[in-house]
Parts: C-alpha cells; sequence; structure tokens
C-alpha cells in the first residue's frame, strides 16, 4: 500500500474517485474489488467505505462526475453550424465511452436496473435536449414540442447504439458518429421551416468525414 497522506475530506473525496474512475475503465464491474481501490489510493478499507459505503455508490459517484464533465465539454455554440455542433458533442461523448468502455458497459448493462445509475444518465441526456432545443430554430411551441420528442428518442438512439458498438465494433468511430448525426438531421428536417444542414448527407461509405 502505498504511503497513506492526510487529506481534507473533499480532498480525500477527489482522490478516491480518480483511482475509482481508472479501475472502473480498465477493468468489468465484477472484477473491480472496493479492497484494491483502498490499496491503490493508500488508504484503509474503513476510511474507503466511510466515503462510499459500498462498490455501486463509488461506482455512482464515478459515473455522476463523468456526466458532469461530459456536459461541460459539450459545447453546443449557436455560431457553429448545427452539424458542428453536433459533431463535437459526438465526439466528446465518443471519446470517454471508447476510453472507459468497462464503466459505460457497466451503468447501461449490469446496472441498468439500479435507479440512481438510471438517473443520472436520465439527467444528462435532459440536460443535453434542453441544450439543443435552445439552438434550434423552433417557429412556435407546438414546433418545439414535436422536436423535444424527437430529440428525446434520438438520445436513446444513441444510447443503445453505441453500448451496442462498444461490445461488437461493427464499425469506424467516425462512421457510428456520422449514422448518429445524420439520423437526427433526417428526423428534424421534416419539422422544421428551414433545412437545418443543407450540405449533409456526409460523403459515402469511400470518404467518411473527419
Amino acid at each position: 500500500m502505498p504511503p497513506r497522506k492526510r487529506l481534507a475530506p473533499a480532498d480525500r473525496r477527489a482522490q478516491l474517485l480518480s483511482v475509482g474512475a481508472r479501475f472502473f475503465a480498465a477493468h468489468p464491474y465484477a472484477e473491480v474489488l472496493m479492497e484494491e481501490v483502498a490499496e491503490q489510493a493508500g488508504v484503509s478499507r474503513a476510511l474507503l467505505y466511510r466515503h462510499f459505503p459500498s462498490k455501486q455508490a463509488l461506482f455512482a459517484a464515478v459515473y455522476q462526475q463523468a456526466a458532469d464533465q461530459l456536459l461541460a465539454e459539450t459545447r453546443l455554440d449557436p455560431a457553429d453550424s448545427l452539424v458542428d455542433q453536433l459533431t463535437q458533442g459526438m465526439d466528446v461523448h465518443l471519446d470517454y465511452f471508447a476510453a472507459n468502455r468497462h464503466a459505460v458497459l457497466a451503468a447501461n448493462r449490469v446496472l441498468a436496473g439500479d435507479p440512481v445509475i438510471q438517473t443520472i444518465m436520465t439527467n444528462e441526456l435532459d440536460a443535453l435536449r434542453a441544450r439543443l432545443l435552445a439552438v434550434l430554430p423552433l417557429a412556435d411551441e407546438g414546433t418545439r414540442e414535436a422536436v423535444s420528442g424527437v430529440l428525446k428518442s434520438w438520445l436513446v438512439f444513441v444510447q443503445v447504439l453505441t453500448v451496442d458498438w462498444l461490445t461488437h465494433e461493427t464499425c469506424t468511430r467516425t462512421r457510428l458518429r456520422d449514422v448518429c448525426v445524420g439520423a437526427v438531421l433526417g428526423a428534424l428536417r421534416p419539422l422544421l421551416a428551414e433545412d437545418p444542414a443543407p450540405d449533409w448527407p456526409a460523403p459515402g461509405p469511400g470518404t467518411p468525414r473527419g
């Protein structure tokens, strides 16, 4: 065990989250042991459990931190084109998903029935939907409601498709991103007065974007 350093409670919690995030990224959920997390962090098991009473609680805190970071890094700047905004947001999320495959699969499969994990994911998807609604040209409240429903369904589609891709990588990351971007553009076009991306679709299979 590394020599233990005295830290303020907030700093200790941050350190334990950092160590926990590395473990959940590197190993399937079932193989992560709290004893090993404590040893790597240089603390006793009792201190680890004082901050996080269970492995599930530690994972939830790690995943909440990741969701907050993903939202912070997703810009959705109205000064950019809609395609650029969607591409940037997809890239941020796919970068995290690819680097943290085990954690993402744990949240979506092993802990699929956990209400805390599901709330974290639902809150992030709702926040992303609200941001997209804020940058789209919506003519009236009826259009807003229709677009909101499309975005809610699309975000779930992206979630399911990405989890499947992490399990069986059937296409390149770039192609996965373009499928997701193209899906929402196709769904939005009938609802908006103007085409939100007149230069789309993406190039064919022989000339991927990005």
